[in-house]
């Protein structure tokens, strides 16, 4: 029989409780129809909605810290590999490997320390005050509905009051159940009413908490990376020392304040050669072409000579070269030596490099300027929009700068042969290049 009475007790409740629902959706029915007057409070609801904005910022910070943490978990297992690489490469003989093993230790135990305090002490805090969102959530959409009761209970008496046929004991019950309902919904309303405004303030002090210890545990660690950083440097500094004929420098990147093109340097290419200048590229041709030339002559060495000076050298070259011939010629005539004569090869002075003398030496199937040809020993990927996209086995047509003062070093200007057959159109196919990853064809 107990169980009987328990099971009708409990269906009892369902009913009560499915009759609750459908007064309460025929009040709402009402209310928006405009049948029933609905029961406001404005101060209420805007706590509702800074709550709302609230609990949404929160889960958004929380998301954004647990993505933060997962990069600096990236980034110490991205750490762990290139010290482990480096105690590989570092051979027993070299000093201090003992000092690189250290270091490579206390730095693995400085990202795990950062990474826990990380944990504890901004996101388990972050999750303790998200926690306390979800009671209060559910309190105010209980509220809401005990206020959606207490307006049907007091809409119910009201046209039990003002029926034509009044049934006095109606009218009573209908009353008790109003002040129920009033008495219920208050409660909870008092009780919001100071909790929420509450937990709106809190969230400066929490944020302000929350930033503080991201940025103190950030600049700890960084001040001791910084000292691990500095032993590095220190133990490779005499590892360089020792090894000072096999050294091979490696400078510094141009920073991002400094103008692209200003500093503009060519990257290294693919298969590890060392990056040459134009100027040294131009010493070397020039060397190679002086065993052909007369002694004494000479031709200008640098395209950032002045023009005058340029001018100067090739005309003395010329005047040299010219006596050496007349006096090869007056010597074999009279057949007092017997040493073959010296073939003279002159070669067109160059002003910013361009070629002096303009279009006399220009070929009428090349583009204007034409200085010579490079082909591509390597693929090179254009990074910006001013530069040529290269394919190991392009052949480019060098051609000068507008302006050389524009021309950074290790930098040529130039058009793709292809591009050049084709359209005949500098302003669209022209771009710069690495002089490194290429090699002068002509």
């Amino acid at each position: 029989m107990a169980e009987l009475g328990s099971k009708g007790v409990t269906a009892g409740k369902i009913a009560s409780n499915v009759q609750k629902k459908l007064t309460r959706a025929q009040e709402k029915v009402l209310q928006k129809l405009g049948k029933a007057d609905e029961t406001k409070d404005e101060q209420f609801e805007q706590c509702v909605q800074n709550f709302n904005k609230q609990l949404s910022e929160g889960t958004r910070l929380q998301k954004d810290l647990r993505t933060y943490l997962a990069s600096v978990k990236a980034m110490h297992e991205a750490s762990k590999k290139l010290t482990e690489c480096l105690q590989e490469v570092y051979e027993p003989d070299w000093p201090g490997r003992d000092d690189t093993n250290k270091i490579a230790e206390n730095n693995d135990l400085l990202w795990t320390d950062f990474h826990q305090k990380l944990v504890d002490q901004a996101l388990l805090t972050m999750d303790t005050y998200l926690g306390q969102f979800p009671d209060i959530k559910s309190r105010i959409a209980k509220r809401g509905r005990k206020l959606v009761d207490y307006d049907s209970a007091r809409h119910h008496f009201e046209a039990l009051q003002t029926a034509k046929k009044k049934d006095e004991t109606k009218i009573a019950k209908a009353e008790e159940e109003l002040v129920k309902a009033q008495k219920v919904f208050e409660e909870m309303n008092v009780d919001l009413q100071e909790e929420l405004p509450s937990l709106w303030n809190s969230r400066v002090g929490f944020y302000v908490n929350t930033f503080q210890s991201i940025a103190g545990l950030e600049e700890n660690f960084h001040k001791e990376m910084s000292k691990l950083n500095q032993n590095l440097h220190d133990v490779l500094l005499g590892l360089d020392k020792q090894y000072s004929g096999n050294a091979f420098p490696v400078k510094a990147q141009p920073s991002d304040s400094t103008p692209a093109k200003a500093n503009k340097s060519p990257s290294p290419p693919p298969d590890g050669s060392p990056i040459t200048s134009p100027e040294a590229k131009t010493v070397n041709h020039e060397l190679e072409a002086s065993t052909l030339e007369a002694p004494g002559a000479s031709i200008p060495k640098s395209p950032s000579q002045p023009a005058e000076a340029a001018r100067a050298g090739a005309e003395a070259a010329g005047s040299e070269a010219a006596a050496g011939a007349e006096a090869s010629k007056t010597e074999a005539d009279s057949g007092s030596s017997s040493l073959p004569a010296v073939v003279v090869e002159t070669f067109p002075a160059t002003v910013n490099g361009t070629v002096e003398g303009g279009a006399s030496s220009e070929r009428a199937d090349m583009p204007p300027g034409f200085l010579f040809k490079v082909q591509a020993m390597h693929d090179y990927t254009a990074t910006d929009t001013d530069e040529l996209q290269l394919k190991a086995g392009d052949v480019v047509l060098v051609i000068p700068f507008e302006n050389p003062e524009e021309q950074d070093e290790g930098w040529l200007m130039g058009v793709k042969e292809s591009d050049w057959i084709q359209h005949k159109e500098l302003d669209q196919c022209r771009g710069v290049f690495p002089e490194n990853f290429t090699e002068r064809v002509q």
